[in-house]
């Protein structure tokens, strides 16, 4: 086995897709892809993020389905949310007919109105705090550490909480009036445009579902996603959602021993299953969505990352520099993805520095869209060395420090030596003053 993994891997990596034909390159390009993925599948990280999303969404499910329910009623379309249910459980069988009836009767029996300030404000938080485990999920997915802000995150999740519903019942509504059309019934029964309206009528289930993915895809990850990669990402997703839906019900279908085994709780265990191949899924579509984006990823092995101290202090030195001087020179502010090409190293390896560097208020986010890097002071009020020692202290804890280790006098005189030298060195150089030398 280990010998046919490795004529697969030099018969992947062997070649320079640059001097391949569109079509080979685009063939290989997507198997390397589907490697880094059974990689990532195999790392076990996926699986977890998936079944700790189930945990969150069977808490969170009912309140969910209430604020929209709440939504969707100001606009006279409350009654999709069961049918919707139906599709989306469809591979239960008659047990996700089964759920769907509890799921609305928990829902028809939440009185929204009723609940008081502070029921309504927990309600709101339980759906807010399932959009987050979303989000952290995707970041993980896509090498991101960095959070949107408490504004960022009430206007996007309150927009994916009250206009999302508005949306999807909407295209629902227009694709039934279509499929019900006079017009359509009378083409159907013309015998070459029949058959095509039959098919075209098969793929609508995996175009909803393929746009619904993409969407997904393009606004829940903290950074800009291109349309192209979330377009992969939500083709490849959708047509394994529907397509483990079908298996799944088959499955159903034809299993009785789950009753016997699980008795009353099988309907339970088979909901929580179909839930997490579901999240496993939709994230499986977002990191495939990440590597089209990120081709330069696909290469790089599963492994703990670990950072010397010099690798550390280069890093923080060459990223402030960046920053600092873009914002001298008033250029063009860095973004994450941007800054980690430039100085040509990996993207966590940049956030576990960039990160000290954010929380010791030597940097802030900001820019257009507040998703870019800038000084969070004054060029001249930075010294350098205030910058390599944020990096040199940034894992340090009060249990876990220099003072907390028993030491002798000459090492602590040592120590004390070496700082001096190094401030005398620097000489209370700020990041203007490194700026103005580099022009001279």
């Amino acid at each position: 086995m280990a010998n046919i993994l490795s004529v697969i891997d030099n018969a992947l990596w062997q070649h320079d897709l640059s001097t391949l034909p569109a079509w080979q390159a685009t063939g290989i390009r997507l198997l390397r892809i589907f490697q880094a993925i059974i990689r990532d599948l195999k790392g076990g990280l996926l699986t977890l993020r998936a079944m700790s999303l189930v945990y969150t969404t069977l808490l969170s499910l009912v309140p969910l389905l209430a604020v929209s329910f709440s939504v969707l009623k100001g606009f006279g379309v409350h009654n999709q949310i069961e049918p919707l249910l139906l599709n989306m459980l469809s591979p239960l069988g008659s047990q996700g007919a089964e759920i769907t009836t509890y799921i609305i009767g928990f829902v028809d029996n939440i009185k929204v109105g009723v609940l008081g300030l502070l029921g309504l404000a927990l309600l709101l938080y339980t759906v807010v705090s399932l959009i987050q485990k979303i989000e952290k999920a995707f970041n993980f997915t896509w090498r991101i550490s960095t959070y949107r802000n408490l504004a960022q995150r009430f206007s996007d999740y309150l927009s994916v909480i009250m206009v999302g519903p508005v949306l999807i019942f909407t295209a629902m509504g227009i694709t039934a009036a279509i499929s019900n059309s006079d017009i359509l019934n009378s083409l159907t029964a013309i015998a070459p445009l029949g058959y095509l309206i039959t098919v075209i009528g098969k793929l609508i289930p995996y175009a909803l579902v393929i746009a619904a993915f993409t969407f997904i895809y393009i606004l829940v990850p903290n950074t800009r996603v291109h349309f192209k990669s979330a377009l992969v990402g939500g083709i490849i997703s959708g047509i394994l959602w529907e397509t483990t839906g079908w298996l799944f019900a088959s499955f159903v279908a034809t299993s009785s021993n789950y009753t016997a085994v699980y008795s009353g709780f099988a309907i339970l265990m088979i909901f929580m299953i179909w839930l997490y191949l579901s999240w496993l899924i939709l994230l499986t579509g977002a990191s495939i969505a990440f590597y089209h984006q990120h081709p330069q990823w696909v290469a790089n092995r599963q492994q703990v990352l670990q950072m010397s101290c010099r690798l550390r202090e280069k890093t923080a030195l060459v990223a402030m520099y960046k920053i600092a001087k873009s914002f001298h020179e008033n250029t063009a502010a860095w973004d994450h993805e941007r800054l980690a090409m430039e100085i040509d190293i990996a993207s966590e390896a940049l956030a576990m520095v960039i990160n000290a560097l954010l929380n010791a208020g030597l940097v802030t986010m900001g820019g257009k869209d507040g998703m870019c890097y800038i000084p969070a002071h004054s060029l001249e009020h930075i010294a350098v060395k205030t910058v390599l020692d944020t990096v040199r202290t940034a894992e340090e804890t009060p249990y876990l420090s220099p003072e907390t280790i028993n030491s002798d006098t000459a090492i602590e005189k040592l120590i004390s030596d070496l700082d001096d030298a190094a401030l005398q060195t620097l000489n209370q150089m700020t990041l203007r003053d490194l700026i103005t030398r580099t022009k001279t």
